[in-house]
């Protein structure tokens, strides 16, 4: 599940943001000013920051270089009232990844957040196995291990499952698992997904119920959220 930190002050911003963050997945903390917010950080190592640059103890910008020297890989995104380009352009240069300028959607925002953590994990997916009880997915040799047996995906299939573990807990949509395991401009049918999904199922229990009633128990589960995706329910 993906670390979300959020550091703003305003009462009515940050409990919304919080509050759609985790209603779509994502394991968030909330910090009203730059020192706690860098002390939470230095703490939980999140994967993205949503940073207000007008905070009432730091200067943001001071703030998000903070944030860049401790976590050189976490995605920082400013949240700003300042709409003079010279504003934006430092918060860029300070270490920002992107930026949104208030008053703003919580849809663009969430957006924003899916778009950036996506190629979170592009950039890091080769950085080892990813243990999930007793399922392991190991993206850089695309093999997949189900109690130390390994199992035989087609590429699509690979593909999914290394999508869906690589975030674990998270709600996915129909739409971003087409778009990334397929292609962005996909016009075929999405029964294509779900007909990779189940054979997905199939392959993965069949592994698990070879191996052992223990193996079946700690197996994720890939659960279908009616109207919007999937989830890796570990």
């Amino acid at each position: 599940m993906f670390r979300v930190l959020v550091i703003e002050d305003d009462e009515t911003i940050g409990s919304t943001v919080t509050s759609a963050l985790r209603a779509n997945g994502y394991d968030t903390a909330w910090k009203k000013d730059g020192r706690s917010g860098l002390h939470a950080a230095a703490q939980t190592r999140p994967d993205l920051v949503l940073l207000d640059l007008g905070l009432p103890d730091l200067d943001g910008l001071v703030v998000c270089r903070e944030l860049r020297s401790m976590i050189p890989s976490t995605v920082v995104v400013a949240l700003t009232a300042r709409r003079e380009q010279l504003d934006v352009v430092a918060g860029l240069e300070s270490g920002a990844d992107d930026y949104l300028t208030k008053p703003f959607g919580l849809l663009e925002l969430l957006a924003r957040v899916r778009a950036h953590l996506r190629r979170h994990i592009g950039a890091g997916s080769a950085t080892g196995p990813v243990v999930l009880g007793s399922l392991t997915v190991d993206v850089s040799s695309r093999r997949v291990f189900v109690g130390g047996a390994e199992v035989e995906l087609r590429a699509r299939e690979f593909d999914l499952l290394a999508r869906l573990a690589q975030t674990a807990g998270v709600a996915t949509s129909r739409e971003d698992l087409i778009a990334d395991v397929w292609d962005s401009n996909w016009s075929g049918s999405t029964k294509t997904l779900d007909v990779h999904i189940g054979s997905l199922r199939q392959r993965l229990a069949a592994a698990a119920a070879t191996a052992g009633e223990d193996t079946v128990t700690a197996l994720p589960k890939i659960t279908t959220l009616r109207g919007h995706g999937y989830r890796l329910d570990v």
